[in-house]
């Protein structure tokens, strides 16, 4: 409880901070796609794990882009989804036991990746080392290849890990967001510190 109580007053803390940074307040008048983008795989996770994540971050007023949520009728689906990850500040892979089966999740987290963004991995119901590309689309190799090192690359960063049948929901949930909120403060103290540099010289 003692743990809750604590993480609670650090999301809480580090979200004022958040808001009230100078680039931020650019940004919500801006209005771009997101702050947090959140890769997944539907079938596994849009139920639980993403879409809960989703909703618990409009609540805290930050913009997360979960692909039903953020897309409607008539959107051209790759360029919504790059539009998304290019805008985002922080991306948020939800890695579960059917991921590796979706060539639109490798996609976007090759994006993400070549985009050099901040990214979260999040291990729901899987090991990393289950998490394999294997050929179920006869790609070229090259393709193959971008797709496996994106993964490489998420499973050797620190993220949080998920058992989503026994698991502490609320205590994932604080983690996660503080996490999220922790790398969002991050990317904005390093963009300002760019525009510093680039002011002095």
């Amino acid at each position: 409880m003692q743990r809750s109580i604590s993480s609670s007053k650090n999301v809480y803390r580090g979200l004022i901070h958040y808001q009230k940074q100078p680039a931020a307040a650019t940004i919500s008048r801006q209005q771009p796609p997101c702050d947090v983008f959140i890769n997944h795989r539907g079938i596994d996770t849009k139920k639980n794990v993403a879409g809960l994540l989703y909703g618990h971050l409009k609540r805290l007023k930050l913009r997360p882009f979960l692909d039903n949520k953020n897309m409607k009728p008539g959107d051209k689906l790759f360029d919504k989804i790059d539009t998304a990850i290019n805008g985002c500040k922080v991306g948020v892979a939800v890695f579960s036991p059917q991921y590796c089966k979706s060539y639109f999740c490798l996609h976007e987290l090759a994006r993400i990746m070549e985009a050099r963004k901040k990214v979260i991995p999040v291990f729901c119901d899987v090991k990393p080392s289950q998490l394999i590309v294997k050929d179920h689309w006869r790609l070229p190799k090259h393709e193959l290849d971008r797709f496996q090192s994106a993964l490489d690359e998420a499973k050797y960063t620190v993220g949080l890990t998920f058992d989503s049948s026994n698991g502490n929901w609320p205590e994932f949930m604080m983690s996660a967001t503080e996490a999220i909120i922790e790398n969002l403060i991050e990317v904005e103290e390093e963009e300002e510190q760019q525009k510093l540099i680039v002011q002095i010289n």
